[in-house]
C-alpha cells in the first residue's frame, strides 16, 4: 500500500509515518531516485523479509516518476511518501485522493492552534494555570494532534531563540513523545506532567 502524508506540520505527519510503518523503515530521496529505483522500492524485497517498511521523501519533485505512483498502487509493501505540498490539480492527487490515500497534515493558524500556543507560553510562567487551561479543552481535542501542536511551538520557540532552555524543552517533549507511546497512562496526565516541567524550567509554577 502506498499513503501520501502532505502538509508543512511535519511533526505530525512524521507521527503518522511511524504508525503506519513503524519504528524500523527505510528511507529514499525521492528528487535522486531513477526509474529502475521505484521499480525496484514497489516490486523488489528485501534479503531478509517479504515486506518492507519505505518511507520516499519529497517524490513529487522527481516529477516523472511521481505521475507512475498510481502503477504501483497494488504494492506488498508499506510505502509513504512524505511531501510539503501537491498540486490537487494532479491526477496523481486526484486518484491517490479518491481512493482515501492521502493525508494532510497543515499548522493550522486558527483557534486551536492559538489555544495551544497560549497553553504553552502560560505553562512558561505559571503552570497551574496552564493545566487549567487544558482542563478546558482536552475534551475536544485528540492528546497526540495536541502534543503534535505542542511540539511545532517548541519548534518555533527554537527557532527564535536556541538558548539552552529552548533546547531542554525539545528533549522533554521527546521523552513525552515516547512516553506517551510506550505508557498505559492516560496521555493528557502526561501531557499535563509536561506542562509542570515547562514551568519549573521557566523558574516558575
Amino acid at each position: 500500500m502506498i499513503k501520501i502524508f502532505v502538509g508543512d506540520d511535519r511533526i505530525r505527519a512524521k507521527q503518522a509515518i511511524v504508525q503506519f510503518l513503524g519504528q524500523d523503515y527505510e528511507v529514499f530521496d525521492g528528487p535522486d531516485l531513477m526509474e529502475d529505483d521505484l521499480l525496484n522500492i514497489c516490486s523488489g524485497n528485501s534479503l531478509l523479509s517479504l515486506h518492507r517498511s519505505i518511507l520516499i521523501r519529497d517524490l513529487s519533485k522527481n516529477k516523472s516518476l511521481f505521475e507512475k505512483i498510481p502503477d504501483y498502487l497494488d504494492t506488498q509493501h508499506s510505502v509513504a511518501l512524505l511531501e510539503q505540498k501537491l498540486d490537487k490539480r494532479s491526477s496523481v492527487y486526484k486518484a491517490l485522493k479518491e481512493k482515501k490515500l492521502v493525508f494532510q497534515f497543515d499548522l493550522n493558524p486558527g483557534a486551536d492552534y492559538g489555544k495551544v500556543f497560549n497553553i504553552f507560553s502560560v505553562a512558561k510562567q505559571n503552570g497551574l494555570k496552564a493545566i487549567d487551561m487544558l482542563e478546558e479543552i482536552k475534551n475536544q481535542e485528540d492528546p497526540m494532534m495536541f502534543f503534535g501542536l505542542l511540539a511545532s511551538s517548541a519548534i518555533k520557540d527554537f527557532g527564535r531563540n536556541q538558548g539552552t532552555k529552548e533546547k531542554q524543552v525539545l528533549k522533554l517533549l521527546s521523552r513525552l513523545d515516547l512516553r506517551i507511546k510506550s505508557s498505559s497512562m492516560d496521555p493528557w496526565l502526561l501531557i499535563e506532567s509536561f506542562l509542570v516541567q515547562l514551568s519549573r524550567l521557566y523558574g516558575s509554577y
